[in-house]
């Protein structure tokens, strides 16, 4: 089939990649976000996507809007069977959506209908879920609700970061794309109907949402920091300023000695513990404002924490 891809980060490139080595189908031009502003000089730089489609000698169109006039004349120029997605980052309108004849086919980060939205596999971790997956859909106008033609599942670590998990699924799910690819060309693989029972959405994580609630359990506390790595960063407040938790805590629930309230730090050559509203947990790597991350026991010395002093508000808040 003539394919158009559409994809915008590192994660989408997988995909692209397995399309490009595909002897069935042809990448005939790629859609991705404009160019961004990135790193200390805030100099537009190409998307991931934007990147290897260059390389590859393809088209890149670059549409501020999916609805722009210029960008689906050219869509319509291109005239493709199909339009691969992986997370493009913006919302198709309808005129976009009816140009190739088997649709647009997204490549979404979970078990549909679960985790509908634009982080689903951050959500997957934050809710200790214990098997997640992959699905390819047909994009309609609603929040990934159309019908799915496939899915793959993968198991969730105990120590699974999201960008780890992540990782995988782009990888695992570059394959179950171009397999879903195929089966539309052979005509042999039909979309289904998603189930209506077991919907859950997968809002995107913010800032403000990363904070760690030291009142929370451990587990929770857990699972917020590998929700929140690489992005948005989970996030404490040490004498006024933003502390993130670079790296997952270690659980500790063998340690019944120590006894810290919630947010209460206690520190010794080679370790850093805080208290939860259960039990202590011990730092790995934190980044203290405008530094670059570091052990969690480098960061102490350099700070000097006095004893009973822990995690608390923001100067001013």
């Amino acid at each position: 089939m003539r394919l158009v891809f559409a994809g915008t980060p590192e994660v989408a490139v997988p995909a692209l990649e397995a399309l490009l080595a595909s002897d069935r189908h042809e990448v005939a031009a790629v859609v991705t976000r404009p160019d961004a502003p990135a790193g200390r000089g805030r100099k537009l730089v190409a998307s991931p996507v934007a990147q290897r489609a260059e390389e590859a000698g393809i088209e890149v169109l670059k549409p501020n809007r999916p609805r722009d006039e210029d960008f689906l004349a050219r869509l319509g120029e291109i005239a493709p069977d199909c339009c691969p997605v992986v997370a493009y980052g913006a919302l198709l309108p309808k005129a976009a959506l009816e140009i190739p004849a088997h649709g647009w086919v997204n490549l979404h980060f979970s078990l549909l209908p679960a985790w509908r939205g634009a982080a689903p596999v951050q959500h997957a971790v934050l809710a200790g879920d214990e098997v997640t997956g992959a699905s390819t859909f047909l994009i309609e106008e609603g929040l990934d609700s159309g019908p799915v033609y496939g899915v793959l599942t993968e198991v969730v670590r105990s120590d699974d970061t999201s960008g780890a998990l992540l990782d995988r699924l782009a990888r695992s799910g570059a394959g179950l794309l171009a397999a879903t690819m195929d089966g539309i060309e052979d005509g042999t693989l039909q979309a289904r109907p998603q189930p209506s029972e077991g919907i859950t959405l997968a809002p995107k994580i913010t800032v403000d949402n990363a904070r760690v609630d030291w009142n929370a359990p451990a587990l929770r506390v857990d699972r917020v920091v590998r929700a929140c790595t690489p992005a948005p960063g989970a996030w404490t407040v040490f004498q006024g300023e933003r502390l993130k938790l670079a790296a997952p805590v270690k659980l500790l629930a063998d340690r019944a000695d120590l006894r810290l309230a919630p947010g209460e730090l206690a520190v010794t050559k080679s370790a850093v513990y805080v208290g939860t509203g259960s039990h202590a947990v011990e730092l790995t790597e934190v980044q203290p404002q405008g530094k670059k991350r570091m052990r969690a026991a480098d960061w102490a010395r350099g700070v000097r924490i006095a004893s009973g002093e822990g995690f608390g508000d923001l100067a001013g808040a």
